[in-house]
């Protein structure tokens, strides 16, 4: 399924010439803007002509974005790309976004929901997945958790952390 993928999201406007502050998603800042016109979720489009690192990811000159109130105005806003702009991942890589929509299985085959999205609050990656009944579970994003990654399959292979405690094994990416 092809999909949208975020690069990252406008936090505030920089200067009084229309240039946004940018958290980026990508490996890199300076990478927000080599993967052709960006866009929002509601269609407005931009492509970067002006980038540069940034304290907290990049400050960006958007083209049409003229001025401090145009740049304040997209606060909040998510700059995505297609998933079709963006480098065919090597194998055994995959983007996120690639398995957000996964069934998330345990070891021995068991449902235990689909994988809703994966956060970083700072500590590390962290998956959540969304049972059946609406509960939302949150797990380290870990290969001791995430034993096992199937996209084409549509499955991801989730050890529940009691099963990683009795295996003696410590957190490592």
């Amino acid at each position: 399924m092809a999909r949208d993928v975020p690069l990252g999201v406008v936090i505030g406007a920089q200067g009084l010439k229309g240039e946004v502050k940018v958290k980026t998603f990508t490996q890199s800042p300076d990478k927000l803007g080599a993967y052709g016109p960006l866009h929002t979720k509601d269609g407005k489009s931009f492509r970067a002509t002006f980038l540069r690192e940034a304290k907290d990811g990049a400050v960006v000159a958007l083209d049409g974005v003229n001025g401090r109130n145009a740049a304040e105005a997209l606060k909040g806003a998510e700059l995505y790309v297609p998933r079709s702009a963006l480098p065919r991942e090597d194998d055994g890589e995959f983007y996120h976004t690639d398995l957000i929509g996964l069934r998330a299985e345990d070891t021995e085959g068991r449902a235990m929901g689909t994988v809703r999205a994966l956060h970083n609050f700072g500590a590390g990656d962290v998956i959540e997945l969304v049972r059946d009944d609406g509960d939302e579970v949150f797990l380290p994003f870990t290969r001791e958790v995430a034993q096992e990654i199937d996209i084409e399959g549509g499955r991801i292979v989730i050890a529940a952390p009691e099963e990683i405690e009795a295996g003696g094994k410590g957190n490592v990416e």
